[in-house]
């Protein structure tokens, strides 16, 4: 079991060229993958989609591309206008001429003037960058994909508690549901010797009575299917495939169970373990918001 919450880093040099990838990954209900990257790069980023793709099934994953010479200092290209430089030069000795020397002049005065010393972006090819990309893209997964898991424990110990806790609330309701018809038929013959009627139990009517409110009341088909909802979710407990969506189908189908139970069994003691266990499950469903 994984988290869909983690971060990751990798690098790589290729040709003096530093690559440098980050992944992030937050809560999603479906695949989201973003990519930021050099605008020289981009016919580039197909691929680095189907990498992620290949490596996160669920979760937002924002994935960060920079490059850099591996010297620190830049993928830039430094330039000097020898040509305009030389024409500043005369330009200067001329009016030196005409207005009288206004002093010595410097190569690093020429390279302040404008346009002889410039910066620009080197162009690289794609192609070239690509292995130390794929290389620093596949350790950043990898450390993502690490804390995920990591994380992913920590979820599943909070989940099995979570569900223990919710089928020990299921496990009382089993134990006083079969109180609930007792308790009816006591307090029906209660009501009609209050109400100074002869009371016979083996009335017809009275017995059918019972018998009505019993079937109405009675939730051991909703205890069988959260007994095979728990198992179901058990199973995905322990599998290593991506599980959250159908745990969030499950927590969901759990949820109606409880439900049933509630409205059916019209018994104060009851009512109180279904509120038990929705509270159990409604902590399980938010974790479960959470896995992968």
């Amino acid at each position: 079991m994984k988290s869909m919450t983690g971060f990751g880093r990798g690098e790589a040099t290729v040709d003096g060229l530093l690559v440098r990838v980050e992944v992030a990954s937050v809560n999603r209900k479906q695949t989201d993958i973003a990519v930021g990257m050099p605008r020289d790069l981009a016919a580039l980023e197909s691929r680095v989609r189907e990498i992620v793709q290949a490596a996160v099934s669920r979760g937002r994953v924002n994935v960060f591309i920079a490059c850099q010479a591996a010297n620190g200092g830049g993928a830039v290209q430094r330039s000097v206008n020898e040509g305009l430089a030389a024409q500043y030069h005369e330009a200067i000795e001329r009016l030196n001429r005409r207005l009288g020397n206004v002093g010595p002049l410097a190569a690093g005065d020429l390279l302040r003037a404008p346009g002889v010393f410039a910066l620009a972006e080197s162009v690289v090819s794609a192609e070239s960058v690509w292995p130390a990309m794929e290389t620093a893209l596949g350790k950043a997964l990898a450390a993502m994909v690490r804390e995920r898991t990591r994380e992913g424990t920590q979820l599943r110990a909070d989940l099995v508690a979570r569900a223990e806790g919710l089928m020990r609330e299921a496990a009382a309701v089993a134990k006083l549901a079969p109180e609930v018809a007792r308790g009816y038929r006591e307090a029906l013959g209660k009501r009609l010797a209050d109400a100074g009627l002869p009371v016979d139990l083996s009335d017809e009517r009275l017995v059918r009575a019972i018998a009505l409110y019993a079937d109405r009341s009675d939730v051991s088909e909703e205890l069988t299917r959260l007994g095979i909802h728990y198992r179901q979710f058990q199973k995905y407990l322990k599998s290593r495939e991506p599980v959250g969506r159908a745990m969030d189908f499950l927590c969901q189908e759990l949820n109606r169970e409880l439900n049933t139970i509630g409205s059916k069994a019209n018994n104060a003691a009851i009512a109180q373990h279904v509120v038990n266990a929705k509270s159990e499950l409604e902590k399980i469903r938010e974790q479960v918001q959470n896995v992968e």
